[in-house]
């Protein structure tokens, strides 16, 4: 089953089929993102009773968790008098407006409004968005229609140690899919860190090829056991791939799973997902070894970054600041792209085969967003799967 689009107006200027980095609503990058679940919070934060604002893709929404313990998205403002919704208050699984009390289910229908006529509120509804729970994240779905199957998967529903991060970096999102897609530079950017076994790679010969779920990307490892090392890349905006252990005690490479989800064509959100190997005492050790670490750090990344891109310091006079320096590695190398690079100007070499593919899949389906026609189905089969290339 494929999934359609509306055509744009016949009227609307020639489409830029290689604009992937503009999301707001209305724009063709913006509209084929919205065809695909996208994490929106973290679990954990939010509270039963918590309203929270939001902005996904230059658009604001207000997501709240009722007293049953279910997330809700709503509308970002009251139909009465455009009061900010999240400045209300959670009662049961409905949310009453802090302005003059008009109070909507979860359904975004007002079912009651202190001041009229009882008839009134049936007339007054706001736009409500599907929302699942999963691994520790909330998914809302943000387009129009039924929404599809949220993916799955099931690496990271095991016993262990699952990790979920989130961070805001100060670019537009495509900067790190075009990243997630570009083995080669870990080699450069992350040597002296956790993944330094990653630059162990033939980077003369990387190949990448679609598959239903989006791209394999594979490379050869020079050392260290040889064999293929596999990245996944999900489309629209997911990357899979395994992680070094650290702890001596992992039982195996982890598994790490990511969403890059614009806020803005400014910057976006990263949503991150670690299963850590480990179970039991060894479990806990580890992470009361994390939290010790994290304790100590008297920096972020986000903190050290700009000082790194003035040329105030670089990385390795501050990375003893913060627990981990591959994200600021990554931080430093993807904002210094400029917060939205002109791709017109790459000169794409032998090694960018997973960029250049990245790029082709995502022209074909904005070219069919924008003619109205089917996009791909992208769905993972259980033998997609992300490998370290060690045997």
């Amino acid at each position: 089953m494929n999934v359609t689009a509306t055509p744009l107006d016949g009227n609307t200027a020639s489409p830029d089929y290689s604009d992937f980095v503009h999301t707001d609503p209305g724009t063709l990058a913006g509209r084929f993102m919205r065809m695909f679940w996208q994490p929106v919070y973290r679990s954990q934060d939010l509270a039963v009773g918590k309203v929270v604002p939001l902005r996904i893709m230059g658009e604001d929404f207000t997501l709240y968790r009722g007293e049953s313990g279910a997330a809700h998205l709503l509308a970002p403002r009251c139909a009465h008098r455009e009061t900010q919704l999240s400045v209300g208050r959670v009662e049961g699984d409905c949310i009453r407006c802090f302005y003059h009390g008009w109070k909507y289910e979860a359904s975004g229908q007002c079912e009651e409004q202190p001041a009229e006529e009882a008839s009134f509120a049936g007339k007054i509804r706001i736009r409500s968005y599907p929302v699942e729970e999963y691994l520790g994240l909330v998914f809302a779905y943000l387009g129009e229609g039924t929404p599809p199957l949220l993916p799955c998967f099931s690496e990271f529903e095991i016993d262990g140690v699952l990790e979920v991060e989130t961070f805001l970096r100060p670019c537009n999102y495509f900067n790190d899919l075009d990243n997630a897609c570009d083995p080669l530079h870990v080699t450069f950017v992350h040597g002296d860190s956790r993944i330094d076994i990653n630059r162990f790679i033939d980077s003369a010969n990387l190949s990448a090829e679609e598959n239903d779920f989006g791209l394999s990307i594979t490379m050869p490892r020079t050392t260290h056991g040889g064999g293929l090392r596999i990245n996944q890349y999900g489309m629209p905006n997911i990357q899979m791939l395994k992680l070094p252990p650290v702890d001596k005690a992992e039982t195996e490479w982890r598994d790490f799973l990511s969403w890059r989800v614009p806020v803005s064509d400014y910057e976006y959100v990263s949503f991150n997902l670690n299963m850590v190997h480990l179970n039991g005492d060894e479990a806990s050790r580890y992470k009361a070894a994390r939290a010790e670490a994290f304790a100590k750090a008297t920096a972020t990344a986000a903190d050290l970054a700009p000082d790194v891109l003035a040329g105030r310091t670089v990385i390795e006079e501050v990375k003893h600041r913060i627990p981990d320096v591959v994200r600021l590695q990554d931080d430093v190398v993807l904002v210094a792209q400029g917060v939205i690079p002109d791709r017109s100007q790459d000169h794409l070499g032998r090694s960018d085969v997973g960029v250049i593919l990245l790029r082709k899949i995502w022209r074909r389906e904005l070219e069919a967003v924008a003619k109205g026609q089917p996009i791909k189905r992208w769905a993972r089969s259980p033998a997609i799967v992300a490998t370290s290339g060690l045997s």
